[in-house]
């Protein structure tokens, strides 16, 4: 009664069997780990979760923990039915009314009674077991022995003339208890391991739950915005349609006019040709000398200028220009538009760093602009400060997320910015952003741009028109991305490592000054993917 009433509390409330590795929620409830994940699965998507027993709600997917009190509880009961099981093993030679066998006999092949063990012989081939039934499965299937030792070179059970005539002579033995001793051992390690190992992979699971979770949540805000952004997207673009074909028609309806402009004045140099040649063949010269409008007739250059340059302006720029006026504003407009429904994270206000300025740079009193002296600032000596390279370092440090700041380098003809980790050089021409690998940076010299890294430099090919630079920062993805804030947006370069360390942004000049205006306030937007 009392094995019934304990099987009763390990029973799982789900699947009605005892325990397999249980686990329990936060209200105490205990269930098998696989029970309890089906469940919690069929409740993903309402919202909340529940209890099956006890019905708690919980707001997210709830952790679940290993009781090991109760899998230890499980394992001994499991052991105490397994023993029971072993004790209906009846004694051979109690016929009449079946008594349950304390040991079996391997040599005699009986199980016996307390009663007729006192009897059983004693010499040392009669070897004596647990109660069991299969007698037969411990004997050799060769020499009809009993199975006493392992041999630890073919890892099989053998009887003694295995080891002495068989094909096991020689080999290393062990008696059954011994090996069997060991392989618990090892099967014990195994076992740890398996649980840990189990453990692990729930909470990768559990933790993987919880991500999908988030990206399920952000999925959903991003196909709201997506879907409203390609939907005002069509509505902007048959409003760009219609500004495009407006001015297409407007333009064809210029050219007519110009058209019969030209045919009116056409005419008018007609009906003067006609009058002149009257004129001209007239005899009588008073008549010709008293015509009163012959300096009407004679001025010919009447708008010939303004009418030639509008003829040549049709026939040479084709009228297309404030098309593609129209057209390229209207989609700088709209992939403006676009940035601004993704964004990234917000960085710190970068402020930098006087400890790390070099003697000939001076920063402004709200941290941001770079100027170079023509004398020596005389700071105090420090082992941050860089001494051979004109340049410093921010004050903050990113170690992850994305960010991203912005330089203003129109005081300047010769600039260096980028990214390093703390750990650079302060002194000697290796210190210079990108002149190691510890630095990547853009610079401008001689009138051109390269992109550096350890004393490696390209060349860019890149026609950069604006004199605002954007740094972009992907931490976890390893990239460094340059960028010229022209209109619109044109990537650079994208340096791709694996960072080890925090990284500060990092500027240096040879003349002038240079200042960082990105990243004050506000959400900012995803330069173009590269």
């Amino acid at each position: 009664m009392a094995s019934a009433d304990l099987r009763a509390e390990l029973e799982c409330s789900v699947c009605l069997n005892i325990y397999a590795n249980p686990v329990m929620l936060k209200c105490g409830h205990n269930f098998c780990r696989d029970c309890i994940d089906r469940v919690l699965n069929t409740q993903e998507g309402s919202g909340d979760y529940f209890c099956p027993v006890c019905r708690k709600r919980f707001r997210s997917r709830p952790a679940l923990h290993r009781n090991i009190s109760l899998h230890n509880i499980v394992v001994h009961f499991l052991s105490a039915q397994q023993d029971l099981e072993k004790s209906r093993v009846f004694c051979t030679y109690c016929v009449d009314s079946p008594v349950p066998a304390v040991r079996s006999c391997l040599f005699c092949e009986v199980s016996l009674c307390n009663k007729h063990l006192r009897g059983h012989k004693k010499s040392p081939e009669h070897i004596l077991t647990d109660p069991t039934l299969s007698l037969k499965s411990r004997e050799c299937s060769v020499h009809k022995k009993i199975l006493e030792y392992y041999c630890t070179e073919d890892e099989t059970c053998i009887c003694v003339y295995c080891c002495v005539i068989g094909g096991h002579k020689g080999h290393e033995m062990e008696s059954l208890d011994e090996a069997s001793e060991k392989k618990k051992e090892t099967l014990k390690n195994v076992l740890q391991k398996l649980l840990t190992k189990g453990d692990e992979m729930e909470e990768r699971v559990h933790s993987l739950q919880e991500h999908r979770r988030k990206v399920e949540e952000k999925t959903a805000g991003d196909t709201e915005r997506v879907t409203a952004l390609f939907k005002d997207l069509r509505r902007r673009l048959e409003d760009l349609e219609k500004r495009v074909l407006r001015e297409v028609s407007r333009q064809a309806e210029q050219v007519s006019y110009f058209m019969s402009e030209l045919e009116i004045k056409k005419e008018e140099l007609s009906r003067k040709l006609r009058h002149i040649e009257e004129l001209c063949n007239m005899t009588d010269p008073l008549t010709v000398l008293q015509e009163s409008d012959t300096g009407d007739l004679c001025d010919t250059e009447d708008g010939d200028n303004e009418d030639r340059e509008r003829h040549e302006k049709l026939l040479h720029d084709g009228g297309g220009l404030d098309v593609a006026g129209v057209l390229h504003t209207g989609l700088s407009d709209i992939i403006t538009e676009v940035n601004v429904y993704f964004y990234i994270q917000k960085p710190a206000d970068i402020l930098l760093d006087v400890k790390t300025t070099h003697n000939q740079i001076q920063i402004s009193d709200d941290g941001k602009t770079v100027s170079r002296s023509d004398r020596d600032c005389n700071y105090p000596k420090l082992p941050e400060r860089f001494q051979e390279c004109p340049q410093v370092l921010s004050t903050q440090n990113f170690s992850s997320g994305r960010h991203y700041w912005e330089v203003d380098t129109g005081g300047s003809v010769d600039w260096r910015v980028g990214m390093c980790y703390p750990s650079i050089d302060r002194s000697g021409l290796k210190a210079g952003i990108g002149n190691d690998d510890k630095s990547w940076g853009l610079y401008r010299y001689n009138n051109q741009y390269w992109v550096t890294h350890d004393s490696k430099s390209l060349l860019l090919n890149a026609n950069i028109s604006s004199h605002r630079v954007r740094i972009y920062l992907n931490y976890e993805a390893g990239r460094i991305s340059f960028y010229d804030l022209c209109h619109p947006i044109q990537h650079l370069h994208t340096f791709t490592t694996t960072f080890t360390e925090p990284l500060h942004a990092g500027l240096g000049i040879g003349g002038g000054c240079i200042k960082i205006c990105g990243g004050e306030s506000g959400d900012v937007r995803t330069p173009p993917r590269v």
